[in-house]
């Protein structure tokens, strides 16, 4: 990993630009997600994992360079330690922009998620309509993939 200096603020100018391409693959994913078009959800799976690995990457070495500084490696310690210390308001102001960032970003993947799980949903249903000819019951395609139908009335017995 390239070297930012000794400064927890040394990192945040990349940080930034991580943060902005995980967005916009979040927003391309959520276009996809709409759109319902899986080949473009899955041709996004491996770049937002890049994004994020380097997001996690870089926070790690901002949490490192806190510690060296004597603060605990966290979030939050940020805060403290640019209040703390003589940082310029740039530093303080590409901080918070950041975590701005970060909570546009962690919208977008809770939308997202919704959506994924309304789509699961609808297939769900779909497959239960398959097999059962509605989402509760009466057989329409049965395990083997053969349509079976239940008798529906009563039984005479002779005798």
């Amino acid at each position: 990993m390239e070297s930012f200096g000794t400064s927890p603020a040394d990192s945040l100018s990349e940080e930034h630009k991580a943060i902005r391409a995980l967005t916009q693959l979040l927003q391309l994913e959520q276009e996809h997600l709409i759109a319902a078009d899986v080949e473009g959800i899955t041709a996004l799976t491996e770049a937002k994992a890049k994004a994020a690995a380097r997001m996690a990457e870089l926070a790690n070495w901002r949490h490192n360079a806190l510690a060296a500084a004597g603060f605990e490696p966290t979030e939050s310690s940020m805060k403290s330690w640019l209040e703390s210390s003589a940082q310029s308001k740039t530093a303080s102001k590409s901080w918070h922009e950041l975590v701005e960032l970060a909570e546009v970003a962690k919208e977008l993947n809770r939308v997202n998620g919704i959506l994924i799980n309304k789509q699961m949903v609808r297939n769900q249903n779909v497959l239960n309509i398959l097999q059962h000819g509605n989402v509760h019951g009466n057989n329409v395609y049965g395990p083997n993939g053969q349509t079976a139908s239940k008798s529906v009335g009563r039984h005479i017995v002779v005798g």
